[in-house]
């Protein structure tokens, strides 16, 4: 799938627009020394669509976001500070924290990341990222869970990636939900990716993900963005999992399949996270335990505004889901 249409008609307008701006402009410094008759004819027309540039780009700016979602689910899980959940992984030199946030970056030397200091069974899992803007090509910066070190090679993820990008492109945030691997060691990966509807180096947003015993929906500023149901056993995570930050170099694969690698002149690279939402059932702790509710209800499914939110996003923003793609074995993801 290919950017927002919008997005890419209003690249093309500016361009254009630009132009004749530049051209304008050009006209109204050379007509400061000839009567105005002269050079009416040719301004008029230019200026006009220079207006309506101006006009369009407002209209875009006010209407880009997605629908009111109607109930804002980060709203009901307290913040937490960093240490009161997450400690070092990995990487110690090449992270900054405080008591409310953490930065960490990659640089040619070692990437870094943290994890959380308990293994979870379901819950509600958030932070507000801030991303590195410019050439960021080949490296991840991420937020996800994971239990992989209790079960490598065959472990479940549920995942929330920051694809590095180059200057002239969106940032990719892929969503991803890893079950056991396909049991020989290798990894059978369920992404969908989509573009945004801001630009995520300008400021901090709130990325989340609640994983429940019958599904997994994905948030970005209180938007749900992907729901995935639990459908069979076999394609659903539920070994507990711990909570991970990171960020490093995926070259191999990160950015345009790996055509675009880490350019370490533009180092270091830097991700930042603050506003922590944790709120799950700790591995082994009591049975009547349940995950938060993310809507208005009590019933923890989301409401018909939050979905239609959630379509919105998915017809305006989705740029690839692994069940349309042709290029994958479907014996292996059944859910689709």
């Amino acid at each position: 799938m290919h950017k927002p249409v919008f997005i890419t008609f209003f690249n093309i307008w500016s361009q254009y627009a630009f132009n004749h701006l530049v051209v304008f402009v050009s006209l109204l410094i050379v007509c400061s020394s000839l009567p105005s008759l002269f050079c009416l004819p040719f301004m008029a027309p230019i200026f006009s669509l220079f207006l309506s540039f101006v006009m369009l780009s407002w209209s875009i700016a006010q209407g880009q976001g997605p629908p009111s979602p109607g109930y804002s689910p980060s709203t009901s899980v307290r913040t937490l500070k960093f240490d009161q959940v997450f400690r070092n992984l990995w990487g110690p030199q090449h992270q900054r924290a405080d008591q409310d946030s953490i930065t960490i970056w990659l640089d040619k030397t070692s990437g870094s990341g943290f994890k959380s200091i308990q293994p979870y069974q379901s819950g509600y899992f958030g932070a507000a990222m801030k991303l590195q803007p410019g050439y960021t090509a080949g490296v991840i910066t991420s937020f996800y869970l994971s239990n992989n070190e209790d079960h490598p090679g065959n472990h479940d993820e549920i995942d929330i990636e920051f694809l590095g990008t180059t200057p002239d492109e969106l940032y990719t945030l892929q969503t991803n939900v890893y079950i056991k691997g396909s049991g020989d060691g290798n990894l059978i990966g369920r992404e969908m990716k989509f573009h945004l509807w801001f630009d995520p180096t300008q400021d901090f947003h709130n990325y989340a993900a609640l994983w429940t015993p019958s599904e997994i929906i994905f948030f970005v500023d209180d938007v749900p963005i992907r729901r995935y149901t639990r459908k069979s056993e076999a394609t659903f995570p539920t070994r507990p999992m711990w909570v991970y930050g990171s960020i490093w170099d995926a070259s191999t694969w990160a950015t345009d399949n790996g055509r675009y690698k880490a350019n370490y002149n533009y180092q270091p690279f830097v991700g930042k996270y603050t506003n922590f939402k944790i709120s799950g059932c700790i591995a082994g702790g009591p049975a009547s335990c349940r995950p938060p509710s993310v809507s208005p209800s009590d019933t923890g499914s989301l409401s018909q505004q939050q979905l239609e939110a959630m379509n919105w996003v998915q017809r305006n923003y989705l740029v690839y889901d692994y069940c349309q793609d042709p290029k994958r074995d479907h014996g292996q993801i059944p859910e689709c």
